[in-house]
């Protein structure tokens, strides 16, 4: 067992149907500590960069609009952003979270109980979580600056915009 980090995004579609709640609900009982938290209205650029290593699949614009929040034609649709720590936390998340096909997730995970295809076969699986140590800290850095968090879980250096504290680049 190893102390980890990871990224977990809840999407448009979790928000806009009221099931956050549901979903955070369902992270606690897992023994998770939450270091950090906030709604974000995602940028185009901050979606692209996420996104990135899907960047050749034919569904990646499709993929922007919807974390965006644009498939609903919702302009004000966020994402909530949470940074967990905890024991082998990304495989505790993932498990919870279920396949990314709604349809072929467990019906007891997060994606089997709240997610879906539509009917024009876009996947709306409520719940982003990072897939392996080094894509957690990519992420965590994508989506939260050090101060944002409640305690140091990457390097950092101090930076003279503010007094605040950046994270230190590899």
């Amino acid at each position: 067992m190893s102390l980890q980090q990871t990224l977990v995004l809840i999407k448009p579609d979790a928000l806009q149907r009221g099931v956050a709640g549901h979903i955070i609900n369902r992270l606690a009982h897992a023994h998770l500590r939450m270091v950090g938290a906030k709604v974000v209205k995602v940028s185009e650029k901050l979606a692209r960069e996420h996104y990135k290593s899907l960047s050749d699949k034919p569904f990646f614009e499709e993929l922007i609009k919807y974390i965006r929040g644009r498939l609903h034609g919702e302009e004000h649709s966020g994402v909530l952003a949470i940074v967990y720590q905890g024991e082998d936390v990304i495989a505790k998340v993932r498990e919870i979270a279920g396949a990314t096909n709604p349809e072929q997730a467990h019906p007891k995970s997060l994606r089997g109980a709240y997610g879906r295809v539509t009917t024009k076969g876009q996947i709306e699986n409520v719940i982003h979580a990072s897939s392996d140590p080094q894509e957690a800290e990519r992420e965590i850095k994508l989506w939260f600056s050090p101060y944002e968090l409640t305690h140091v879980i990457f390097p950092v250096k101090s930076v003279s915009r503010n007094g605040k504290k950046d994270w230190r680049l590899k």
